[in-house]
């Protein structure tokens, strides 16, 4: 569940960034950011910032559009850390690879999480740029047997059997759509349905995703907040739809069009990111004892 370390492993990666971060700084937030929607970590100010493979247990991001970069630093007065791109299951790894980074920001007394995602649009009322909250999700993946949960639990990470009802957390849901509102933006709220990938959907496929409730559909984010939610973290889900996946649609989806849908949003995901940032920035904090 926790790598071939396990809680050791996960202490010491958070032990090797808190000694190159200021002592001051305690991060509250952990931001991944999706397919071509990276440009966001530009905005940070930053404190620090480390190559994927500089952090010891960390799993390096192969994808184009993934930059595998984590910054480190401020953005609305949050204290945050921000993934510049992720690790997916389809690259190989283990998911309790795939979902490490969580369990070190966790470590290092992050409190939630926002993750972010490309995603193709099963609902047909969607269109190519909007954003979606995530409300809930379907985990395909997990049906299958693929969970970053699987096999010997310590509780000292989080309990053996995780309730996920809700998996998002509901005032930050109405936060992301309040702020959408406000913005002008076209933010939808829906199911997000994870697929292990790298293949897109066959028709047949798109035609049962849809049955089954979902409004997008991707290959990631849902390992992330398994953890996130197993750690005790509050989740916030923002999809970026970048296609159609309509059962007998005569679109071809392309990875490449999928990055550039992706960058076309990505200034309106990051308006959306940032209003919701200012509103945590309104909470009060107290960071972690040393």
């Amino acid at each position: 569940m926790t790598g071939d370390g396990g809680v050791a492993a996960i202490a010491h990666s958070a032990d090797v960034l808190r000694k190159q971060l200021p002592a001051a700084f305690h991060p509250r937030v952990l931001v991944i950011l999706g397919s071509g929607l990276g440009r966001l970590a530009d905005e940070v100010t930053p404190v620090a910032s480390f190559s994927y493979d500089a952090i010891p247990g960390w799993a390096p991001s192969t994808v184009i559009g993934h930059a595998g970069r984590l910054v480190c630093g401020t953005l609305e007065g949050v204290p945050l850390l921000m993934m510049r791109g992720r690790t997916h299951f389809y690259e190989g790894q283990p998911l309790a690879q795939v979902t490490f980074p969580v369990r070190v920001a966790r470590a290092l007394g992050v409190e939630t999480l926002v993750v972010t995602n490309a995603a193709g649009a099963l609902n047909p009322k969607y269109h190519p740029g909007d954003l979606m909250v995530i409300g809930d999700h379907l985990n395909l993946a997990g049906w299958g047997g693929a969970n970053p949960l699987i096999g010997p639990n310590d509780e000292s990470l989080g309990p053996r059997f995780l309730p996920m009802n809700p998996a998002y957390d509901p005032g930050l849901i109405q936060i992301a759509l309040a702020e959408g509102a406000r913005l002008h933006q076209a933010v939808r709220r829906g199911v997000y349905v994870m697929i292990p990938g790298p293949n897109f959907e066959t028709n047949a496929e798109l035609r049962a995703l849809r049955l089954l409730g979902g409004d997008a559909v991707g290959m990631s984010t849902v390992p992330e907040v398994l953890v996130a939610r197993h750690g005790g973290m509050r989740v916030l889900g923002l999809s970026c739809i970048t296609n159609m996946a309509v059962a007998d649609s005569p679109e071809v989806v392309e990875h490449a069009s999928v990055l550039d849908i992706a960058a076309a949003a990505g200034p309106r995901l990051a308006a959306l990111v940032r209003a919701v940032l200012r509103r945590m920035g309104d909470i009060a904090y107290a960071p972690p004892a040393p």
